[in-house]
């Protein structure tokens, strides 16, 4: 038998020039991203949980943290650990949360569990992945998203150096309603539910987690051999220890911190595991190369990407789909999302990138600008108060403030292009279809509605008319009395 064994120390971040992958670079050692070797291996997530306290018609797993659903969250921890086949295991009718599973995970394989008696009895739903003999069997849970590629790997390494059940524990602050991790000698001998636990039992604060990896070779022996004798009437993965000590089989109990095994089970716990995962995205980005002013008011997503020496600061949010170049000044109170920001760009403050905008080095949207599907090349400017939506914008055109693209005529929408090099004055609207070409000249005020030939100047406004007088004129008019 085996003592219990703790989390390694905390890993360094991995730069990158270009950007990292926030979620995940910030999580594994070299040593832990080595590939597993000769050693085939199968997850198993538990996804058949009806979720009723989140009071919600989602069901809880497809629920989001950081863009991302708690299901998506396990299946990227999963496959970044060298997985090489994933089962699903659902509830009856639960289309949609197979759909997410292939959606993410293409190769994965759905199974239904029609009978909800249990832990153990939903591992065994997916019984034809098991008997397809994998070494080792990692059992995870689709509402604990917080779960890290590194832990996935100490259990099937646990599994690899002799033990037949590795179990993940946690130091509880508070222990109730856990189960509890019974250790005698060093050596994990059970995992008693917090109903059956004697009072002894209950003041243990080492607790379940609930992850398990099982040595394949025993997998469905060790899961079959689970009973039902117990308060709730249910077959218990925790038994899977003492079936295995039965047996003589080696045990090992793996010791994370409890913020990486938090379940999600309502929506106060949605927002724990959200500061959670932020907090693990800005320190990721931090460490490598990005500055935050105030860390705690940027918000990203699972897929964000920053580049080194960019500067981010107050208030900002990044949406999905979200990539930013290196040495990037974005300022306060920004909204992006599916937008790309060149190398060197500025941005902001208070501008909003939606879906499709492509930024190019050195461009700048400046304060209260919306940019949607428009391509802005290097060194254009659209300094303040536009929109500028299905655009191309030409190297080094600048847009005058308050212009705006008039992309949409009720039904269609059209394409606007500025050529390089091209001014439009402020207070501009440039009708759709049209081009502007490259340094041409728009006056402002105008309405363009027809394209604008190379170096040309184009007005397109009424004559300013002066009546001397007038106002003077119209004031005593209209005096009372």
């Amino acid at each position: 038998m085996t003592d219990i064994v703790a989390p390694p120390a905390p890993p360094a971040a991995v730069a990158s020039p270009k950007g990292v992958d926030l979620e995940t670079g910030g999580d594994l050692r070299e040593e832990l991203l080595a590939p597993i070797v000769a050693r085939r291996g199968l997850a198993i997530i538990l996804a058949a949980g009806e979720g009723t306290r989140m009071r919600s018609a989602l069901p809880k797993v497809l629920h989001r943290i950081a863009g991302l659903s708690l299901l998506g969250h396990v299946l990227k921890a999963v496959q970044a650990a060298d997985i090489d086949a994933i089962a699903v295991v659902v509830g009856p009718g639960r289309e949609d949360v197979a759909a997410e599973a292939l959606k993410l995970a293409p190769g994965a394989r759905v199974f239904e569990q029609k009978e909800r008696r249990g832990t153990a009895h939903a591992v065994l739903a997916a019984q034809d992945a098991l008997a397809e003999g994998f070494d080792d069997v990692v059992v995870l849970f689709a509402d604990t998203p917080l779960v890290t590629p590194a832990t996935v790997r100490r259990l099937r390494n646990a599994v690899g150096e002799g033990a037949s059940v590795a179990a993940l524990a946690f130091e509880a602050k508070d222990p109730t309603g856990y189960g509890r991790m019974i250790i005698e000698e060093g050596s994990l001998v059970a995992i008693r539910e917090h109903k059956d636990a004697s009072e002894d039992e209950r003041r243990v604060t080492l607790c379940n987690a609930g992850l398990m990896a099982l040595d394949g070779r025993h997998a469905l022996e060790l899961l079959e051999g689970i009973g039902s004798d117990n308060a709730q009437g249910e077959f218990y993965l925790p038994d899977a220890v003492e079936q295995a000590r039965a047996r003589s089989y080696a045990t090992q109990a793996l010791v994370a911190p409890e913020d990486e095994v938090r379940g999600v089970n309502d929506r106060v716990q949605l927002a724990a595991a959200e500061a959670i995962m932020q907090g693990r995205l800005r320190d990721a980005a931090m460490r490598s190369g990005v500055t935050m002013i105030a860390p705690e008011t940027v918000f990203l997503s699972h897929d964000t990407v920053i580049g080194q020496d960019t500067l981010i600061e107050p208030n900002v949010y990044f949406g999905l789909g979200v990539t930013v170049g290196t040495g990037v000044a974005i300022h306060a109170n920004c909204h992006f999302e599916k937008a790309v920001i060149g190398d060197r760009a500025e941005v902001g403050p208070f501008a909003r990138l939606r879906p499709g905008a492509d930024l190019g080095e050195n461009s700048k949207v400046g304060n209260f600008c919306e940019v949607k599907n428009a391509q802005v090349a290097a060194g254009a400017k659209i300094n303040h108060l536009s929109y500028v939506g299905d655009a191309t914008v030409g190297a080094k055109a600048n847009i005058g403030a308050g212009t705006i693209t008039c992309n949409y005529d009720g039904f269609n929408k059209a394409r606007t292009v500025i050529g390089a090099g091209a001014f439009i004055g402020s207070n501009s609207a440039l009708v759709a279809p049209v081009s502007i070409g490259d340094g041409a000249f728009v006056g402002s005020g105008s309405v363009i509605t027809d394209d604008v030939p190379a170096d040309a100047l184009a007005l397109g406004r009424g004559r300013q008319v002066v009546k001397a007088g007038w106002g003077k004129a119209f004031r005593d008019a209209n005096k009372k009395g």
